[in-house]
């Protein structure tokens, strides 16, 4: 017989990635739907569930873990709804009213960088960690973090890529890409920042170019940031930027020269520990969506 299941939806700006399960390690099944308009993209995303339903049985909590900035305010008139985002016609879309009217079962929502690093923390690369950062380098940079089991949130939540970094001295001409700041952390290290001064996605460089060493140190800005604000006991780097793995070593010299021997005694060692990248691949984000979907069943349904 068909048992209630649990339903995630990771949603980026390129695509949403939607799936249903019994548990956070029994997935059923998962598609993955192009970003469009917010009409059609939810469309889709209402009809992968409704047809699951038909043959899986019902989904009784969804947990989204979604790009930003989100309101994540229950008390909000615009709770779960995307807020003043550069992605085109996203702004004010409500990623969470739809699902929780079409299917009648409570909703969470959390950014996806706060889910990434939920999902690590619980059953990734930071597991047994209190304080546990999660960061994406990517079209954009952003950063979530847990703290004692619990994603981090207060006025709004993180916005860790839009911190201020100090320039490089091979990066000083560079005006920066971010429509909001300019040469903020995401305005240099996103994506398409490295294409804008290299001309080729950073995968496509050698692992010499000169690339690797200045995205490196401004990331590493960011992970001696965290060391020292919320105390991480691990940093996790994912992203597309960071798939071949070849910015970690850069990103842990940076933090090493930020911090000169404060709080890290144990030297490049420690930071090699400390740094990593995800234990649950590319899996963090849909993985975080399942947890926060089991965690409304664990408090008897609660809104998240």
């Amino acid at each position: 017989m068909p048992s209630s299941l649990l339903g995630a939806i990771e949603a980026g700006g390129t695509k949403f990635i939607c799936a249903v399960a019994r548990a956070v390690d029994d997935v059923l099944q998962e598609t993955s739907i192009p970003t469009t308009t917010p009409a059609e993209t939810l469309a889709a995303v209402i009809e992968f569930f409704a047809s699951a339903e038909k043959s899986q049985g019902r989904v009784h909590a969804v947990g989204i873990a979604s790009f930003g900035p989100v309101d994540l305010k229950r008390s909000s008139a615009t709770w779960g709804h995307i807020l003043d985002t550069p992605k085109a016609g996203w702004q004010l879309a409500d990623m969470a009213g739809p699902i929780k009217q079409r299917f009648g079962c409570p909703v969470a929502i959390d950014t996806d960088v706060n889910a990434a690093a939920l999902a690590e923390a619980l059953y990734g690369a930071g597991r047994g960690c209190d304080s546990v950062a999660y960061v994406t380098v990517g079209t954009g940079v952003g950063g979530g973090a847990v703290i004692n089991g619990q994603t981090l949130l207060g006025a709004l939540h993180p916005e860790m890529g839009h911190i201020r970094v100090v320039r490089d001295p091979r990066d000083m001409s560079f005006e920066g890409l971010c429509p909001f700041h300019g040469d903020c952390l995401e305005g240099m290290a996103c994506g398409p920042a490295i294409r804008a001064r290299w001309g080729a996605p950073l995968d496509q460089l050698p692992a010499e170019h000169e690339a690797y060493g200045v995205i490196g140190n401004y990331l590493g800005q960011l992970a001696a940031t965290l060391i020292l604000v919320l105390s991480s006991e691990r940093i996790v780097f994912g992203g597309g930027v960071m798939q071949n793995r070849l910015l970690l070593p850069h990103i842990h010299r940076s933090a090493q020269r930020m911090l000169n021997g404060y709080l890290m005694q144990d030297g490049l060692e420690s930071f090699e520990r400390r740094i990593v990248a995800p234990g649950l691949g590319n899996r963090s984000g849909l993985t975080g969506a399942l947890a926060l979907a089991a965690s409304l069943g664990e408090r008897g349904g609660a809104p998240a």
